[in-house]
């Protein structure tokens, strides 16, 4: 069975019982660290459904495990305990060489700080996940350029990040984060780092690209613009998710 067919081979056989379904379902997360033989209690029995191409907003104050939860859902880090599972995927059970791959095909990630590699073009970057995936470089270019023209960077192809304004570098970002279509974007910070007029544009961007591609954005944010635009806020506090009233900066 190939790696893509594993974390496929739970899935009901019912199409409307998985569109019913949440396409995240996450229960009874718990994530613990040790600090000089001191237990750091971050996340205590988190429990959270994301559906399908549904805007969900986290937010909280500093410190309290935004971006770790965020690193979990996203199968950057494992949780201590608990279940986190996308649709038909248990992300427990995957071997690391299944869930690189998992996370590679179906989640997408958007920094604050845009982690593109320095001494690549926007092109390059942005064909980087086609390339892993195994998608060939004549398509992986054409997926590339495709979605760099969406975020309008069609004339920006062959600039070095070095050589784009902040904003330039965040779209390109986006283009990167979309560009095999996963199901899942996962945002932290994306505007954190901008002015606030290009941050309205890469808000209005990722918006836009939710729409037209159908995937579930889950936005960690102190940007209170930000997360008053999502379908649902949620707020992370002492360990847990609660329904957030009166959305304001963090």
């Amino acid at each position: 069975m190939s790696e893509r067919s594993a974390w496929h081979a739970a899935a009901p056989a019912d199409a409307a019982a998985r569109s019913a379904a949440p396409l995240v379902y996450v229960d009874a997360l718990v994530k613990h660290y040790t600090d000089a033989g001191r237990v750091v209690r971050v996340l205590e029995g988190v429990h959270l459904e994301v559906q399908r191409a549904e805007k969900l907003a986290i937010v909280g104050e500093s410190g309290v495990g935004k971006s770790t939860l965020l690193h979990i859902l996203g199968a950057l880090d494992r949780p201590t305990s608990g279940v986190v599972r996308y649709e038909d995927a248990d992300l427990d059970s995957l071997s690391a060489r299944a869930l690189a791959a998992f996370r590679n095909r179906e989640i997408g990630f958007i920094f604050q700080f845009h982690h593109l590699m320095a001494d690549m073009t926007a092109e390059e970057n942005v064909m980087m996940p086609a390339l892993i995936a195994g998608l060939g470089w004549d398509r992986a270019r054409r997926e590339a350029r495709d979605i760099l023209a969406r975020v309008g960077l069609s004339d920006r192809l062959e600039h070095k990040p070095g050589e784009l304004s902040g904003g330039e570098q965040q779209r390109v970002s986006v283009a990167r984060a979309v560009v095999l279509s996963p199901r899942v974007l996962l945002a932290d910070e994306p505007t954190g780092n901008l002015d606030p007029g290009t941050g309205e544009e890469v808000q209005r961007l990722i918006i836009e690209l939710n729409g037209e591609r159908g995937v579930a954005l889950v936005v960690v944010t102190h940007n209170p613009r930000l997360a008053a635009a999502m379908d649902r806020v949620m707020r992370l506090h002492d360990g847990r998710l609660e329904t957030a009233v009166g959305v304001t900066s963090a």
